[in-house]
Parts: structure tokens; C-alpha cells; sequence
């Protein structure tokens, strides 16, 4: 199954344009040709079915042969915010995994503790457009900018809010024991030497209630994958 990532597409569609480059990349690189069938998403919830109707390497036209909307849509929301690694590829893993498994919003902290201040959002979201399309995904995860922690913790959020970290005590309990299914929530998730005192406790005045992931130390993105992991177990 040939996927391609149409976020452009209108819904109700009957033909589409594929641009230069997904043109070039199915003529030349797959060879595709004129009445090969292939997927489109649209990062919105749409999957279409289309058929090649002219195989131009530069503006391949296509004809939709069927449309699903709200395909395998979820029932419930997940964004988790998490600071940045020094080696970035960690991070890339992470996002990666995360769409995979099922995210819809992630965002980027700059933390008291940060290693990393910046990232490079555009490759940052073509490497989840790519794990989009692998695991057929019919919904883009939103993908925001690096922001302060105290900026991000003081935005409104309609939904459960939690802060993991790695302090002894500060009545942390089970993400499973708090977490009400096929609702909203967000997770934040430190940088390697973990959220200060002071951090936690300005989340904690926020309305988040701090959480544990287990016993283990773990890294930054493996914190962050666990806990998309177990936000959709708990929703399966």
C-alpha cells in the first residue's frame, strides 16, 4: 500500500494533485503509472482511496475512488509536553514511536535543567509525517514549538494535567490510578537532571497532580514513551 500525506486535500474531493515532490517520488521512485491505486491522509481524519488518471513526474493527477472520515478516530486526547534531549535523535525516536502508538499533541519544554533550547521544528514534524504514513494514520499530531515551562503550565487546559517526576515523596501516585479514560489529559515530562522543586511546585499551584511511571530511572523519551504507552492502554 503506497500512503501518501495530502493535508491540503479538500473533503467531498473527487480528483487531487499530488505536489512536485510526492509527484516525483511516486513516478520516479516507486513507478507508479497511470490506474495504480494508492492511499492519501489528510492529517485531519480522512482516507482516500485514488487511482492514478496521469502520471506526470512533476503534478501526478488523481481521481478519489472512496473517502472515510474520522478514520480510527480515538476516544480520547493525549499531549504530552517534553524538553528536549541534547542528542536530538532521542527525541526524533520518541515522536516517532509516539504516533505510532497514538498521540495527538506534543509539545516542547524549555526547563530550568534543559541540555537543549531549541530544535528544528520542520524536521521535527516531517519525521512524524513519515510515522504517519507508516503506521497509516489518518490524524497528524500537532507539534508546538519549544516554550518555557512556566509559560506552558500556566495555558488553560480542558482536562486532566500531570507533572512525572523523579523527587522522593510529593504524594505521587499510579498514572493508572488517576487517569479517567476516554478523556483529555496532558503530561509533562523533564529533561535528564529531572523538573527543580520550584518547577514542580508552580505545576503543582497550576492544577497538576504529580505521577509516577514505576520504580525504574529512566531517560527522558523513554519517560515520555511510557507514558503515551500507557494512556492508550488504559484507553484500549
Amino acid at each position: 500500500m503506497q500512503i501518501f500525506y495530502t493535508p491540503d486535500i479538500a473533503t467531498g474531493a473527487t480528483h487531487y494533485t499530488l505536489t512536485e515532490e510526492e509527484s516525483k517520488h511516486a513516478i520516479r521512485v516507486l513507478r507508479l503509472q497511470q490506474g495504480d491505486s494508492l492511499t492519501l491522509v489528510d492529517g485531519r481524519g480522512g482516507l482516500y482511496t485514488a487511482s492514478i488518471l496521469d502520471s506526470h513526474p512533476k503534478k501526478t493527477l488523481l481521481v478519489i475512488t472512496d473517502t472515510k472520515q474520522e478514520y480510527c478516530k480515538r476516544g480520547h486526547y493525549l499531549h504530552i509536553a517534553v524538553a528536549p534531549t541534547k542528542n536530538i535523535e532521542r527525541i526524533e525516536w520518541f515522536l516517532e514511536k509516539a504516533t505510532e502508538i497514538g498521540i495527538d499533541e506534543i509539545s516542547l519544554l524549555l526547563c530550568q535543567r534543559s541540555e537543549r533550547k531549541e530544535a528544528k521544528a520542520e524536521r521535527l514534524d516531517k519525521i512524524i509525517t513519515s510515522a504517519v504514513k507508516q503506521s497509516l494514520k489518518a490524524y497528524h499530531p500537532q507539534l508546538n514549538a519549544v516554550q518555557p515551562f512556566t509559560k506552558l503550565i500556566d495555558q488553560p487546559f480542558e482536562g486532566q494535567k500531570f507533572i512525572a517526576h523523579c523527587l522522593p515523596g510529593k504524594d505521587k501516585v499510579s498514572l493508572a490510578s488517576r487517569l479517567v479514560p476516554k478523556g483529555r489529559c496532558l503530561i509533562l515530562i523533564g529533561p535528564e537532571g529531572d523538573f527543580t522543586e520550584k518547577e514542580i511546585a508552580d505545576a503543582l499551584k497550576n492544577g497538576f497532580e504529580p505521577i509516577t511511571l514505576g520504580e525504574s530511572r529512566l531517560r527522558t523519551e523513554t519517560a515520555a514513551l511510557e507514558a503515551c504507552f500507557e494512556v492508550n492502554f488504559l484507553n484500549r
